[in-house]
């Protein structure tokens, strides 16, 4: 008969967990934190420095587990996937030219994550999002509630904090919207 002891330290070596509160970010930018974080970049160098950066902050970040990667296989049961992967825009260079090239990367990346999660639901980042968000959701085949872009909403979150700056007034306390496609085409509105 195995003891309390026994029975702990085997459920914690376990190796077929699956874990409940899994998200990846492909493309490794300015992350977040999750119960386990996942990250998929093919610039070597940079995926490690960043999995390095998060593991030294994981005692504040609380982030028990981080998990770099290369290969989609480490995405695999996947809640939720970040995606900021995509060619990096130039100075003087409309995010617009890079379309093609960001959906002939989307092609690649997308099937392959959801072969590991097939019940994912997909945070778009990578710009154009409004455009990729779309482009993505069309390559899924899935439905349109498991895919989001994070359109304007750091718009309005950067607009809000000018009101606070400017008016004084709690950026919660705030009723304004970046509203259209995210870039030079939005505009802020505001009800007071």
């Amino acid at each position: 008969m195995a003891t309390i002891k026994d029975q702990l330290i085997q459920n914690l070596l376990k190796e077929d967990h699956i874990p409940q509160n899994k998200i990846t970010v492909v493309g490794v930018r300015a992350v977040s934190m999750a119960c386990e974080l996942t990250l998929v970049e093919v610039m070597k160098d940079k995926l490690k420095g960043e999995m390095m950066d998060l593991q030294h902050s994981s005692l504040f970040l609380r982030t028990p587990k981080i998990v770099p990667g290369k290969d989609n296989n480490v995405t695999a049961n996947s809640k939720l996937v970040i995606i900021m992967a995509g060619a990096c825009q130039q100075e003087g260079e409309s995010c617009l030219s890079l379309v093609q090239l960001k959906v002939n990367i989307f092609t690649f990346i997308i099937p392959n994550i959801v072969k590991y999660s097939p019940n994912c639901k997909l945070l778009i980042v990578s710009n154009p999002v409004d455009n990729l968000t779309y482009v993505a959701w069309k390559i899924n085949g899935c439905s349109k509630n498991h895919v989001i872009g994070s359109s304007c909403n750091p718009d309005s979150a950067r607009f809000h904090y000018l009101m606070w700056e400017r008016l004084g007034v709690h950026p919660l306390s705030c009723h304004g919207w970046v509203l259209g496609e995210h870039g030079d085409s939005s505009m802020p509105t505001t009800r007071f």
